[in-house]
C-alpha cells in the first residue's frame, strides 16, 4: 500500500475517492492527523497531511516518530513525500520539481529514532542512499508518462525552521554541497529506514532560497503560494500517474 504525506500547499488530494479515516494511536503519541483513506486509480491509498490539515504545526514539532509508526501499523510498504523547498542552485528555481537523491541534515533536537531506551538495543541502519532508488525510479517515470519535467538528483539540506534562512547560511549551505533548502527531510526519511520502508521525496521548490534570483534581498511569502497553487496540480497529475502503474504492475 502507498501513503502520501503531503507538505506545505498538499494538505488534501483533490483525486482521492475518501473511504474513510483513521485516528491512529502509536507508542510515540499522536501523528500530524487521521490518517485519510482512499483510493485512486482503483488503488488503496493513505494520506496524511505533515502539519495537519489546518496547516498547524510547524516542522520542528512534526511527530515524525508517531507518523511514520501509524503508517506503518496500518500497512504502508511505500511512502512518497511530498516537500516544498528553497532552491539553492540557480536551475533550481520556482517551480522546478525534483527528486533528490542525498540529504544533509542540520536539524537538533527532534526525536530521531525508534531505537532509544533502557529496553531498546543500539541499533544502526545504512543510510548511504537515503532514498529507495527504486520508488525514486518510480515517481520519475510516472512523471514522463504524464509529460511532467522533473529533476532526476538534488542534494536535500534539512534545516531547523520554522524562520527560513539568512543568505550566509544558504551560503554555507552551497558549500557544502546542498541545492535545496528544506525543514521536513529528516528524520523522517531516516524514521522511513529504521521502519523499513521504501521512501522518496518529491520536492516543489517555492522560491528561491535566500540571497538567491528574486529572493536577493528578501523572501515573498505571497509569491511562494502562488507557485505551489500552480505546482500542486502537476504533483498531483505524477502521484495519479504512480498509483496507475503500480495499479497495473
Amino acid at each position: 500500500m502507498l501513503a502520501i504525506i503531503g507538505g506545505s500547499g498538499l494538505a488534501q488530494l483533490a483525486t482521492l475517492e475518501v473511504t474513510g479515516r483513521k485516528a491512529a494511536r502509536t507508542p510515540y503519541g499522536e501523528p500530524s492527523g487521521a490518517l485519510t483513506l482512499g483510493r485512486m486509480r482503483g488503488r488503496d491509498v493513505v494520506f496524511l497531511a505533515r502539519h495537519g490539515y489546518e496547516h498547524t504545526i510547524p516542522p520542528h514539532e512534526v511527530n515524525y516518530r508517531a507518523n511514520i509508526w501509524a503508517l506503518k501499523d496500518h500497512g504502508v510498504k511505500a511512502v512518497v513525500s511530498v516537500a516544498a523547498v528553497g532552491g539553492i542552485r540557480k536551475e533550481f528555481g520556482p517551480g522546478t520539481l525534483v527528486l533528490p537523491d542525498q540529504i544533509i541534515d542540520y536539524t537538533w533536537g527532534r526525536r530521531a529514532t525508534f531505537f532509544e531506551g533502557a529496553d531498546r538495543p543500539v541499533t544502526h541502519i545504512d543510510f548511504t542512499e537515503p532514498y529507495s532508488a527504486a520508488l525514486r525510479a518510480r515517481i520519475l517515470a510516472a512523471a514522463r508518462a504524464c509529460g511532467e519535467a522533473v529533476a532526476e538528483r538534488g542534494v536535500y539540506a534539512a534545516t531547523q525552521g520554522p524562520r527560513l534562512e539568512t543568505a550566509a547560511e544558504i551560503n554555507r549551505l552551497e558549500r557544502d554541497g546542498a541545492d535545496l533548502v528544506g525543514m521536513t527531510g529528516m528524520p523522517e526519511a531516516s524514521l522511513a529506514r529504521e521502519a523499513g520502508l521504501e521512501y522518496a521525496a518529491l520536492a516543489v521548490v517555492a522560491n528561491y532560497a535566500a540571497g538567491r534570483g528574486e529572493s536577493a534581498y528578501g523572501i515573498s511569502l505571497e509569491r511562494i503560494a502562488a507557485v505551489l497553487e500552480q505546482a500542486m496540480g502537476r504533483v498531483r497529475r505524477i502521484l495519479e500517474q504512480l498509483v496507475a502503474d503500480r495499479s497495473g504492475a
